[in-house]
């Protein structure tokens, strides 16, 4: 078995490597500029995989009022199937959930594989844009996360039955 990649944030000098994976891994791959505006960006979250001192894929996740919005996530066309796309996506997830965070994200209709990954994450679809994709004019499907709340009302008892810490200070306020 594989050992799971590093995963750290990605840094300007990441670059060169991110680009030689995006152009191999989209049809209209980002600008070098594109990954420098969103690394740029104080509010955004940008990871990278690493096996050993090599990129294998990269998650741009920008915050855009309460809503984090994943903008590109790419894992080297040769090791796709490996776990490093769930892996980044496990680590944006730790940094940035708290209860009723949202995530939102445009995937093309015909990518199957990228679809079953995100709603195994827990997104689910929610719409559809028209024509997104400049390069064939195909649709986008609009895709929503919303981050466990720990207050539900099905995680108000822990594992021995009692009232968790959290629903009890919930019902105290």
């Amino acid at each position: 078995m594989t050992p799971p990649p590093e995963i750290r944030r990605l840094t300007y000098a990441d670059l060169p490597q991110v680009i030689a994976v995006e152009r191999r891994a989209f049809s209209t791959p980002w600008s070098l500029a594109m990954f420098v505006l969103e690394l740029s960006k104080p509010s955004g979250i940008c990871l990278a995989a690493l096996r050993g001192e090599r990129i294998v894929g990269y998650l741009v996740c920008s915050r855009y009022d309460t809503v984090w919005h994943l903008m590109n996530v790419a894992v080297d066309d040769r090791l796709r199937r490996q776990g490093i796309a769930e892996a980044l996506m496990d680590r944006l997830f730790e940094m940035a959930d708290a209860p009723g965070e949202q995530y939102t994200l445009e995937v093309r209709m015909s990518n199957v594989s990228a679809i079953k990954l995100y709603e195994k994450r827990g997104f689910r679809a929610a719409g559809r844009r028209r024509g997104y994709y400049h390069d064939n004019r195909e649709d986008a499907v609009i895709m929503w996360r919303t981050a466990p709340d720990e207050t539900r009302s099905d995680r108000v008892l822990d594992a021995d039955g009692a009232l968790s810490q959290a629903a009890a200070r919930q019902l105290k306020a």
